[in-house]
């Protein structure tokens, strides 16, 4: 790698999969993923496709790197399968996601369930973020997803596609209830799987008291922007607020505002925008410290680059 000094550089550059997807041994979709929780990404993916309505109707998840392939085989199958695939909506975001069916089928029927989060802990949200060591600090190109109760981080999940990302964590919550139900194996797991697996079983033993599968009481977080596949993944889980780095689209708030979810955008440091359902957003404005006096607007761009000049110079 060269940089802008022309100096050679060394780099870590995220590694990107191909995963295809098998349900009952028929070709569903090819998923590019960075690989870390193979298990969990597909789980997740036929719940949030609404293809499957529990995790019990999954015998077992068999991933295969050497061949790139996940092997979902179902208890009973999966009824009308191939008109429930018919229709593919791609979605917005890197890597390209793909929802199965109508994108708004399912907003009038989703009832989320009455909770709030307090200004400080969104505060601690964005400073468990902040201190996170993730991939995307050393080489970029990725998003981040996680899953909080209040201030405190449940899991913390990377892919190439915050799509994807968002899975995984339904996925996750999932299996904290129903892991001894579901086989899963996976055969050469990737560099990024190093990290516990915390779909299988034996390894969610251990947080399945404290997690349960209720997004009652939990906040999703996301890095990139929340668009309406966002929110309706969201929702779907039953999480009633989420938070993002990024902001919404007009569609994401639209379905937002239709869901009664709290949507919080542009989330840095104590700054921060509510843009849908503030009744669930405990404000302490006490804390967002001393409110930056806007720009006069109504200088000459020559006058106010020396105001900004002199404001610079001199300082407060």
């Amino acid at each position: 790698m060269v940089n802008e000094f022309g100096d050679s550089d060394t780099v870590s550059i995220p590694a990107e999969r191909a995963l295809t997807v098998y349900v009952d041994k028929r070709e569903l979709v090819t998923l590019m993923t960075l690989g870390a929780h193979p298990e969990l990404l597909v789980l997740g993916f036929l719940r949030n496709q609404r293809l499957v309505a529990s995790v019990a109707e999954v015998e077992s998840i068999t991933v295969d790197w050497d061949v790139g392939a996940a092997a979902v085989k179902t208890r009973q199958g999966i009824s009308d399968i191939e008109a429930r695939t018919a229709k593919r909506v791609v979605t917005t975001g890197c890597g390209q996601g793909s929802v199965f069916g109508d994108l708004m089928a399912e907003v009038g029927s989703i009832t989320l369930p009455a909770a709030t989060l307090l200004q400080s802990e969104l505060y601690g949200i964005v400073n468990a973020i902040r201190l996170q060591e993730t991939t995307y600090k050393s080489s970029g190109s990725v998003h981040g997803c996680a899953l909080f109760r209040g201030a405190e981080m449940l899991v913390f999940v990377e892919d190439v596609g915050r799509h994807n990302a968002i899975d995984t964590i339904a996925g996750w919550m999932w299996m904290q209830h129903d892991a001894p139900t579901l086989a899963t194996a996976c055969a050469a797991l990737p560099p990024e799987g190093s990290m516990p697996c915390l779909g299988r079983p034996g390894a969610a033993a251990a947080v399945t008291a404290n997690c349960g599968t209720s997004g009652t009481d939990k906040v999703f977080y996301t890095t990139g922007r929340l668009t309406s596949e966002m929110v309706i993944k969201s929702a779907q889980m039953g999480v009633p607020i989420v938070v993002s780095r990024s902001g919404i689209t007009q569609m994401g708030l639209d379905v937002a505002q239709r869901l009664g979810l709290c949507a919080i955008g542009r989330a840095t440091n104590k700054r921060f925008l509510c843009y849908s359902a503030s009744h669930r957003l405990q404000l302490q404005p006490e804390l967002a410290g001393t409110r930056i006096a806007p720009l006069n607007t109504d200088l000459e761009p020559s006058s106010r680059a020396a105001r900004i000049g002199s404001d610079t110079a001199h300082g407060p």
